[in-house]
């Protein structure tokens, strides 16, 4: 098929359609949903699990693997609590709340007036889309910077994002309350503006370690996966002989009692976090902050995805750690949202520990005959959105030239949960006997799958819309020349090859080490 069109739909239709396949194909679904579920919280299916393993996979080898100086652990999720209590968590891990009155439903008051902002760029951009369809020569940096329209909303724009920043850096609740008054933002469920006042919640799961129930045996699951790491820095750089600079990653769960969860599994109260602090030496941290920048944004487009789908974000307001930190947005069908944090947080952290520690947290330079608390550059992402992210550009509906079409996971081959399908072509004959063969000679080394139900052409369907790159099928000509049918998942060619260049033509395909090569 040369003339394969994919199907234009809108942003809330592609996410319903993402959240409905994923159920049906197996990759996600809603936890303990026999009894009715609970909010927030997914489990993943057999296809989900791979997809997930294979997305933090490609994160450890490329961040690990593929640098010398960056190793791993995996540290636990119970910490000390003085832990958090230095880490600033305790006093500091809150999110502003507001609750409307009329609908009783709360809401994160800054993602209130973000929002409020987000819409005010998309009228932006399509001033933008207008004018760049009329005029040949755009320049869209002179269109914005003359257009009357497009001045007046940036004008509005830089307004509350300056308001929204003093308040924020001030702690100032109340004036964060009267912007959300002064937009007229309205509760999404009732309309009104009868807005109760915003407070401080912080996100922190607690719990009792023992048999005995009170303060002083109260732990918190952590709210991120970077502590573990502050806290062994001397025991990995000691046993590791690391010189500085040097990064430890990790990946693991993370618990945040969010109030306002949504959006599937953008926002959930367990997930899961591929995290690396970079230590390097004060002074150092903005060169290696842009560094890192550049080093992240690469490999998100490793992915093969539109540039455009991504872009930075300066914090308007830092958080208590940081000089400097930006995330990486990714355009979800909900708009563009974080989906990978870059931190320069300073030596807040390591200081922090050893002050409330007692112990030293210092490293010994060599080359300069001198001790200093490192200061360090992060890199956080959630799998769990980048799950989601590869998901909902995978998922297509694609029209035919025939005019039929066909549902299409076009998931980049090196993460798909399955890399080969063996189908037989019938049951019978000796036919899944010799697919038999082959599966065992190339599951060694890709994960396959081996259907013989129904007709081919169903077969076919069935392996699109759960993203497998290449179906084998077994005729009766397999029989006397030992040749098969290969079909490509994205183009739908099929080409006769014989059994012993399988495995080369495969591997080249969906080799997870030949996109590694790429990021070298």
């Amino acid at each position: 098929m040369s003339n394969i069109q994919v199907k234009k739909v809108s942003g809330e239709e592609q996410f319903k359609n993402v959240i409905s396949h994923a159920k049906e194909y197996g990759f996600i679904f809603q936890s303990s949903e026999i009894y009715d579920g609970l909010s927030a919280v997914y489990d993943y299916g057999q296809m989900g699990a791979e997809l997930k393993k294979n997305i933090r996979d490609y994160w450890w080898k490329s961040m690990v693997q593929l640098h010398e100086n960056i190793v791993g652990i995996d540290a636990a999720i119970f910490m000390h609590p003085t832990t958090w209590k230095a880490s600033g968590h305790v006093d500091a891990f809150n999110d502003p709340l507001i609750d409307n009155k009329d609908s009783k439903k709360r809401y994160r008051a800054d993602v209130l007036i973000e929002e409020y902002v987000a819409k005010i760029e998309v009228k932006i951009q399509k001033e933008v889309e207008k004018a760049k369809a009329r005029f040949e020569n755009f320049d869209e940096t002179m269109f914005r910077s003359t257009n009357p329209r497009v001045m007046e909303n940036q004008k509005k724009i830089d307004e509350i994002n300056t308001r929204f920043k003093t308040a924020l850096n001030d702690n100032n609740l109340e004036e964060v309350k009267q912007i959300i008054l002064d937009l007229e933002i309205v509760c999404p469920i009732s309309g009104t503006r009868n807005w109760t006042d915003v407070r401080q919640f912080n996100l922190m799961f607690s719990t009792q370690l023992g048999s005995v129930t009170d303060d002083s045996n109260t732990i918190y699951l952590r709210p991120e996966t970077a502590q573990g790491i502050f806290v062994n820095f001397l025991n990995v750089q000691k046993t590791g002989r690391m010189k500085i600079p040097f990064g430890i990653a990790q990946t693991g769960k993370a618990f945040r009692n969010e109030i306002v969860a949504r959006q599937f599994i953008f926002r959930m109260r367990e997930f899961e976090q591929m995290e690396m602090q970079f230590f390097v030496k004060p002074g150092t941290e903005m060169e290696w902050y842009e560094q890192w920048k550049t080093k992240r944004i690469n490999w998100h487009r490793s992915l093969g995805f539109p540039e455009g789908k991504y872009r930075f974000h300066d914090h308007l307001k830092l958080a208590h750690y940081a000089n400097a930190a930006c995330d990486i947005e990714f355009e979800f069908p909900f708009g563009f949202k974080e989906l990978e944090g870059i931190h320069s947080r300073t030596d807040f952290d390591l200081k922090n520990h050893m002050e409330f520690s007692g112990k030293k947290m210092q490293y010994f330079d060599p080359e300069d005959n001198e001790n200093y608390i490192p200061y360090v550059v992060e890199t956080s992402i959630g799998l769990d959105r980048m799950f989601l992210a590869v998901m909902s550009m995978a998922l297509n509906e694609e029209v035919l030239e025939d005019g039929s079409s066909r549902v299409v996971m076009n998931i980049p081959a090196f993460l798909a949960p399955y890399k080969v399908a063996v189908l037989p072509l019938m049951k019978k004959d000796g036919l899944p006997e010799k697919a038999r063969e082959i599966l065992n000679r190339l599951k060694l080394d890709h994960n396959c799958l081996y259907e013989e139900k129904d007709a081919i052409g169903k077969r076919y369907r069935r392996m699109d819309a759960i993203g497998v790159p290449y179906c084998i099928t077994v005729d009766h000509q397999t029989l006397e020349d030992n040749t098969v049918t290969i079909r490509d998942r994205d183009t739908m060619q099929q080409v006769r090859v014989h059994i012993d260049q399988l495995p080369a033509m495969v591997n080249e395909k969906v080799s997870m080490s030949a996109q590694l090569g790429k990021l070298m």
